[in-house]
């Protein structure tokens, strides 16, 4: 899978950041969402007739995705879904989030990112196929230091009464907010593609290496 070469720059409230030009936003919205994402994929039909066969998948997966992001809190998410031949479309996801937490006394969180990075669990494959994290900080350009994970893991999904779980690729970059207290901008990419999961991997940190804060 290629490197994507052509970017387009998001602004939000606070932020922003560059995704791949071939990237979908889509409304995170209750009220608008599926509408929104029913002309966004008739649009993408229109491009790419080849597509059509997979409508269905891709309206499925961006509804999830959409609904996902909007109880997490998101404030951007985007999705690639493009097809390179093969029976199954390559997808993946990036949403931008900020979140905060406080401990059980009251006070916010630190978010040093060498504290947040030694609260984060490691967790080593046993065996081949087994689910994986790796935890570290990394230094976003114009930003400063944050923590990282990245690895295989098993997903909760959410509101399942099964508890069921769905494994992907997933990268959480945990970025310290400027003047508040306890905030962090997450950074989150995750494909269900596991066979490209180092691809993915460079797509995301290149993707979250374009993170600026607004002025």
């Amino acid at each position: 899978m290629a490197r994507y070469m052509e970017t387009l720059t998001i602004e939000r409230g606070g932020f922003r950041i560059k995704v791949p030009e071939s990237w979908w936003e889509f409304d995170v919205r209750p009220e608008s969402r599926d509408d929104s994402i029913r002309r966004m994929v008739a649009e993408r039909m229109d491009e790419r007739p080849e597509l059509a066969q997979y409508r269905d998948t891709y309206t499925t997966f961006l509804r999830k995705a959409a609904a996902d992001a909007w109880k997490s809190g998101a404030l951007y998410c985007g999705c690639m879904a493009e097809s390179f031949g093969g029976d199954t479309p390559i997808t993946g996801t990036v949403t931008v989030s900020i979140v905060g937490g406080r401990s059980q006394t009251g006070e916010a969180l630190s978010t040093d990112p060498q504290v947040i990075a030694g609260q984060l669990a490691v967790r080593e494959a046993k065996k081949e196929g087994d689910a994986w994290r790796k935890v570290t900080t990394v230094e976003i350009p114009g930003v400063g230091p944050a923590a990282r994970t990245y690895g295989i893991e098993d997903i909760a999904v959410p509101d399942d009464a099964l508890q069921r779980t769905i494994r992907a690729v997933l990268m959480q970059t945990f970025i310290p907010v400027p003047g508040q207290e306890g905030k962090v901008a997450l950074v989150a990419g995750s494909s269900q593609v596991l066979d490209l999961a180092d691809s993915f991997f460079d797509i995301f940190d290149a993707i979250t290496s374009t993170f600026r804060f607004a002025a």
